[in-house]
Order: structure tokens, then sequence, then C-alpha cells
């Protein structure tokens, strides 16, 4: 909590560091006047909006599959704008929190709370209280109109990423990703539980699918952005571990992910199955491949891989989602 308060104004963040009102980490001010339509664009890009489009990817299906057919569109729209708002709450306390490392990494030295090039164009006050604002609409909007179970695995998620992966174990550990990644599992918790009112064993295994995706997803990310993780003294694996080893544990989790896929197979039918199969091949291969090259010294290119498990996990719940609407395809 002490970490949430630092950069309230008036409150010391640090050694030597006040955070006076419209004062950023480098201590640069917000002293001009700001248009309203900056202040609402900078405060969606806090979100990270192209983190909630995936994150609302497997939430849709899953509540296919769990009403094994259509909900109704009302239920849908308050799922899907409730999930939107918490993936937005978690993100937006996730850039608060993380400014002082986005100041120095150059992938993220130009979100709206870090000032590096010029001015931030939000302050850190306005990103807590957008932030808060956030998770309450959406605790408020799915417990109301949907069931509290969603709205409480909604909050859970928040807490999660915001305590346990931002402000313990990010800084600390390079297991960080693998333990605090499972924050984004929880949409198909939520998902499912807003057409059902319970968690039921097939979500729990999508739950599982997402966390073992996640390592793989993110490591091939950081491999390429390992300077910029270095430099910003953010212990993740490819920052502390070598290439090899990094392949390595990408490929074990890949086939941990492909296995969980399976374990879906007696719930969803035989042609979601072979369509898992086929997608668990090709994501696996890329994976051998990132492995063989670090291993023998070639070059590898990590971001194929990146770019290839977001098709790879939009493909995989379009299949739930088709295979949870079609007459036949069970076994």
């Amino acid at each position: 909590m002490t970490q949430v308060l630092g950069a309230l104004p008036g409150h010391q963040d640090g050694p030597g560091r006040s955070h006076e009102p419209g004062g950023e980490p480098d201590g640069t001010l917000v002293a001009r006047r700001r248009p309203v339509g900056l202040i609402a664009r900078s405060l969606f890009q806090l979100t990270k909006p192209r983190i909630i489009e995936l994150l609302l990817v497997t939430t849709l299906p899953t509540m296919l599959l769990a009403r094994r057919g259509l909900p109704g569109a009302g239920l849908v729209l308050v799922t899907l704008i409730g999930g939107a708002f918490a993936a937005g709450s978690a993100n937006t306390l996730n850039c608060y929190l993380d400014r002082d490392i986005d100041a120095v990494m150059k992938r993220t030295s130009r979100r709206p709370l870090v000032a590096n090039g010029g001015r931030a164009t939000i302050k850190p006050g306005e990103a807590l209280a957008s932030g808060i604002a956030l998770g309450v609409a959406s605790t408020l909007l799915l417990g109301l109109l949907a069931n509290w179970l969603s709205a409480a695995l909604a909050d859970c998620a928040i807490l999660f990423y915001v305590f346990v992966y931002t402000m313990l174990l990010k800084r600390r550990t390079a297991s960080n990703i693998v333990i605090g990644g499972a924050a984004g599992c929880f949409p198909v918790l939520v998902g499912w539980s807003a057409v059902t009112d319970r968690v039921s064993w097939p979500a729990v295994v999508l739950f599982a699918v997402i966390f073992f995706w996640t390592p793989p997803h993110f490591w091939a990310l950081a491999m390429k952005f390992r300077d910029d993780y270095a430099a910003a003294n953010v212990p993740m694996l490819p920052v502390v571990a070598t290439a090899t080893a990094v392949a390595r544990k990408i490929l074990f989790y890949s086939y941990a992910m492909v296995a969980a896929t399976l374990v879906l197979a007696p719930y969803a039918g035989w042609v979601y199955a072979a369509c898992a199969l086929g997608l668990g091949g090709w994501f696996l291969g890329e994976a051998h491949r990132l492995q063989g090259r670090a291993a023998s010294g070639r070059t590898f290119a990590p971001m194929r891989l990146f770019h290839l498990s977001i098709a790879y996990l939009t493909l995989l719940f379009a299949v739930v989602a088709v295979t949870a609407l079609l007459p036949w395809g069970n076994w």
C-alpha cells in the first residue's frame, strides 16, 4: 500500500522524491492546460486496449461454451463491458505503479504518464483515480446486471495483477510472469460464471490453457526487449538466463499448454479436439524452431513466436466458439 500512496500529492515516493500536484517521476510538470479530448485519449491509452481486446477474445467463446449456444445479448454486453472495465482498471493501475520503469524502457517511454522527450499528458493522481473508478464500475456493472460471483472474480483479477504481480513479483523474481500471469486467466472464469453463476471444470481448464500460454507469449517479447528490462532492473527471465535456457522453458510451457487444450476435448467435442491438435502442432513447431536456433547459437527471431502466440490463442478460442454453436461434433 505504501507504493500506492507514494505517488499521491504530498506523499514521498522514495528518498528525496516527492510528487506535488502535476509532478512526474522525472520532475517534469504538467503545467499547461490540456484539452479534455487529450486527457480522455491518454486515460484510454493507459488501459492498454490491445491487451483488453485479447482478453475479450477469450471471454465471449467461454460464454458460448458455458451456454452451449448463444447467451442473451444483454448478458454478453454487460460481461464484455464489465470485463473491459476490470482489465482497464488493472492496466491503468499497473501503469501508475510502474511509471518509473516505463520512463527507462524505450518500449514504454511514450506512455501518457511518462515525460521522457516532452511532457506527460496525465498526472499520477488522475491515473490512480481512473484506475479505481474503472474497478468500481466493473464491480457494480457485473454484480448488479450479471451476478456477484463474476464481479468478485473480476475484482480478484484486478487485485492479483496490481498487488501480486506489479507490486510483489515483477521487480523481485524471474518467475514474475509465471505466477503473475494468472491475472490474465480470470476473464474465462468471469465469462463462465456470468452465464452459469458457478465455476465448472471446463472453465478451470481454459484458465490453465491461458496460464501455460502466458510464459511463452511474454518471454518471446522479453527476449526481444531484453536490454530494456535490464536497464530498468526488472528480472524478466531473458535478463537473468541465457537465450538457450529461456527457449527451453518456452518449449516446456508450450507442451503443457497444448496438453491443457486437449483436456477440454471430452467436453468440447471431437471437432474441437482435431482443431486443437492442429493448432498445437503449429505452435510447437515454432517453439521448437526457436529452441533449436537458440541452442545452436544461430540468429533467432522471438517475435515470430510472440505474434504467432496471439494468432494461436485467437484461433483456438474461435474454435471454442464455433464448436459450442454447432449442432454436431460432440463425442
